[in-house]
């Protein structure tokens, strides 16, 4: 740390200089060699602050970072803090032989510390045309009491008394020496403020080589910060086509995904109808498994029903020659009815045999 920056944090330390306004921001300087390109004066965002000098009766805006002083400027009437952007500002200082430029997080900071800057140069301003008043009144004063005193002098010489001479010669005296004083006081202040002055050009000086040395480190620096940035921008680049290349795969992901529900769904539904067909190959199984059992079952009565279709007609066949025998001989009645009698039971059972059958295909159609 130099010699001006100790003197600097010095003073914020024993509270000589009052914080007006603070406020957080990136600091940046022009580059000498370009006056063009900004070279950051911090790595981040550092605190800048209005001070107050009570005992010089000036502004400054300074800014510390760590233990690095990069702000240390003078705000005289003279300057213009000019808004280059919505979130970016700047001034130049003829002392420091340099620009600084602010860049804020928001427009609303920026504008506050313009309004601030404007308010400060003012007062510089005010402050500077009282002084210059302060001098030219002392002056005033000097040469009036100058050119009073020899005419006073003369006209009590000429035309008064030894009486009227002291009394006239008197108070002239005592106002010479008043001014006299304050006059001796002016100069001494005057001294104290050129030695102040001096040592703030000394000081200004040592920072403005520090500041050239810092200038031409950052020239030095720049050429590989353009490097580091041309790599970095080519990184940049080729991750930006990564994750385009990234972004379409996903979209293609997200299709396949939208296939697969969809994929998926059929699935269910299509094991959902297996499911069904399978029930109904069940059903249908053990219907085929009856359909063998009735085939034969049906078979086995319409054997018997054609053979009691046959009986009968036999049995028709039998009455029709019973009736002739009856007719031809009727002595044989009884015995024709016993063997009618029984032949009518015979077909009675057979009749009900064959209703029975008939009920049972009637209801064997009716379960099918």
């Amino acid at each position: 740390m130099g010699l001006p920056e100790c003197g600097i944090i010095q003073d914020l330390w024993q509270q000589k200089e009052q914080p007006i306004f603070t406020t957080r921001a990136h600091v940046f300087q022009i580059d000498p060699s370009t006056k063009k390109n900004w070279v950051p004066a911090s790595k981040q965002a550092v605190t800048v602050s209005y001070f107050y000098d009570v005992t010089r009766n000036s502004y400054r805006i300074i800014s510390v970072d760590g233990a690095k002083v990069i702000i240390n400027s003078t705000i005289t009437p003279n300057m213009t803090f000019t808004k280059t952007s919505q979130k970016f500002g700047q001034w130049a200082d003829s002392r420091a032989n340099t620009v600084f430029g602010l860049g804020f997080s928001s427009e609303q900071q920026l504008t506050k510390f313009a309004e601030k800057f404007q308010e400060v140069k003012e007062a510089a301003k005010l402050a500077k045309d009282k002084s210059q008043e302060k001098l030219e009144t002392s002056s005033n004063h000097s040469q009036e009491s100058g050119c009073e005193t020899p005419s006073s002098t003369q006209a009590s010489s000429v035309n008064g008394t030894d009486d009227e001479k002291a009394s006239h010669v008197g108070p002239a005296d005592t106002h010479l020496k008043s001014e006299n004083d304050k006059l001796k006081i002016a100069l001494t202040q005057s001294a104290a403020n050129v030695k102040k002055w001096e040592i703030e050009l000394q000081t200004l000086r040592e920072s403005n080589a520090r500041l050239t040395t810092a200038l031409q480190e950052s020239a030095a620096s720049v050429e590989q910060w353009k490097k580091q940035f041309s790599i970095c921008r080519d990184e940049n680049d080729r991750l930006r086509n990564k994750i385009d290349e990234l972004e379409e795969q996903c979209s293609e992901i997200n299709r396949e995904k939208e296939k697969n529900t969809q994929l998926k769904r059929r699935i269910e539904e299509l094991e959902s109808e297996l499911r069904e067909k399978e029930t109904e190959l069940k059903d249908l199984r053990k219907q085929s498994e009856i359909i063998p059992q009735l085939m034969s079952e049906c078979e086995y009565v319409s054997e018997k029903l054609e053979a009691a279709e046959r009986d009968n007609q036999n049995l028709e066949d039998k009455v029709q020659s019973l009736k002739t025998d009856i007719e031809e001989s009727k002595y044989r009645q009884r015995h024709l009815k016993v063997e009618l009698k029984s032949f009518l039971e015979v077909l009675d059972g057979k009749i009900d045999d064959l209703h029975d059958f008939r009920r049972g295909l009637s209801k064997l159609g009716t379960d099918n």
